[in-house]
Parts: C-alpha cells; structure tokens; sequence
C-alpha cells in the first residue's frame, strides 16, 4: 500500500507474535480500491471473506480508512480506501508485501539494481517498517520488515485464501537476478524452472529452502509487468461456478477458465475497482471430469 507519513499507525500480518523472520516469503497483500464497498461485498459474495474496520493514523489530524480481511477467522490482507491517498490517478490493484531482514537495505538494493522506490520506509507500529517499490520492468510491490513477526510456513492455504504468488514480466532472467539481489532469494542455482512444460518461460525464487514465488514470462499481450496474485479454488467445477458470478457482482472476467501447462486450471478476474486477482484449483488438476 501507499503510505506518506512516518507516524502511520497499522496492526501487525499476525494476530498473535510468532517471532519468526523469513526473509523472502509473500507475508501480506494490500488491496487498494476506489470501490471499497463495492469490492467487500463482491469478496463476501464470491469467497466469505470478513472485513474488519480499524483505520489507521496518519498523523494527529489525519485518519484514512483500512480494513483488515479475514478468510475463516484467519489473517489473509487488507484494504484501502484510494479516494484518501495522495494519487493523481487510478492505482487500484493488490500490492504484494515481501518480508526482508532490513527494509533500508533492500530499499538501497533496489535503486542499485536498477529499480524504483516509490516510497521511503515508513514505520507503522505493530507492522514494522515497510517500503513501496518497483522493479526495473516496473511492476509494483513492497518490502516489509515485521521485526521478526511473519507468519509461518507450514499453514496450508484455505479454499478462498492466497495460494501464490507470480510475477508476469517480459525478461525473466533479469527479473530474477534482480529478486536475489533485493530479497535474498536463493543464487542462480535455486531459480529454476518450475515445470518441463515451460521450458525457459518459468522460474521459482526460493527462500529457507522453501518456494515462495514465481516469474513467468509474460502470458498477456498489452499488459504492464505486475505481480500477480492466486486464490485456491478447490476444483474445476467450483472455478467455472465462480467466474460465472463474477460480471454479476460488477467485476470482469480478464481470463476465462483454461488448464495451465504447469498444472490446473486458471483464471483471471478483476474486483469492481478493476484489481486483477488469479484464481487457481488446488490440488492442481488440469482438465475437468468427463474431459
């Protein structure tokens, strides 16, 4: 998220202090919207997501609207209201919080690598220290120091919650050399290709031994570098049911239903702020029954 004001006020991504630092890992996403009622209803209809009112301070005067998300009672992300940020123009999207040992540092890291960074570290109380930036392509995400209160692995991702995380770029290569330099990703030998399906096309950024993202070489002609986020869906049938609601909703459907060469079946779909979130059957099966 966009934050301008070093006494911003936020909660920390857990609900309970874990005092585990993962360098690497996606720890939070951010939905900036410009429909934010619209969007709570279209999330509540299509996935029971909970929304939780807190706001957040940005100095003594000023309060702007955020909203954690709950998905089963569990933590999963929040949203801001984009009508109170300082933006000249439509920036809805889902932003992608990485966490990093030292949020100054991998700030440095990314100008030095050629990248942007959007906005300065800014502390935010309970959720640590937390920096805007942009990759050299241009796509959008942030870094995060929880001061060692990330979320840890080995919690299976429910049906509705984040499953993924990708990032769609033109240069796969230099985008992944890029992510080790800033995240402290694995070296050169641990980004590899995913799947023989995708030979070239596809890399996986490892931290602590464990995936945590993915570059793929990008599907969709006209479309800026983004990072893209995933839901777990739970089958072919239960995707096709949901994509089928969405323009209902006031959302769009960017992807139609289609099996994935790694694995699945896959769609794309935008909120009524026109944020685009991936949708993605889990365990991954690649055709429906019958097929």
């Amino acid at each position: 998220m966009i934050v301008g004001c070093s006494t911003a006020k936020m909660p920390a991504v857990t609900d309970v202090p874990t005092q585990v630092s993962l360098p690497g890992k996606v720890v939070w996403h951010d939905l900036i919207s410009d429909t934010p009622e619209a969007s709570k209803r279209f999330y509540q209809e299509l996935f029971g997501w909970e929304f939780e009112e807190v706001g957040m301070r940005l100095g003594i005067f000023n309060t702007i609207d955020y909203t954690l998300i709950r998905h089963n009672g569990r933590l999963m992300g929040g949203m801001v209201n984009q009508a109170q940020l300082p933006a000249r123009e439509d920036i809805s999207q889902w932003v992608t919080l990485i966490s990093v040992a030292d949020v100054d540092a991998a700030s440095a890291a990314v100008q030095a690598a050629g990248g942007s960074v959007l906005t300065a570290a800014v502390d935010l109380a309970e959720r640590g220290r937390l920096a805007l930036v942009a990759d050299p392509e241009g796509a959008i995400f942030s870094l995060l120091q929880t001061n060692s209160q990330d979320p840890p692995d080995d919690i299976e991702a429910d049906v509705g919650g984040f499953l993924w995380d990708e990032l769609w770029v033109e240069d796969i290569d230099a985008a992944a050399v890029f992510y080790q330099r800033v995240v402290a990703y694995a070296e050169a030998d641990g980004v590899e290709p995913a799947d023989a399906a995708m030979p070239g096309r596809y890399r996986v950024l490892r931290s602590q031994g464990r995936p945590r993202a993915g570059i793929l070489q990008m599907p969709v002609e006209e479309l800026n570098p983004i990072w893209v986020n995933y839901l777990r869906i739970a089958d072919a049938a239960a995707l096709d049911a949901i994509v089928a609601r969405v323009e209902g909703l006031g959302g769009t459907i960017l992807l139609d239903p289609q099996d994935r060469e790694i694995g699945g079946r896959v769609a794309l779909i935008a909120g009524p702020s026109g944020a685009g979130i991936a949708l993605q059957t889990w365990p991954p099966e690649t055709r429906q029954q019958g097929e």
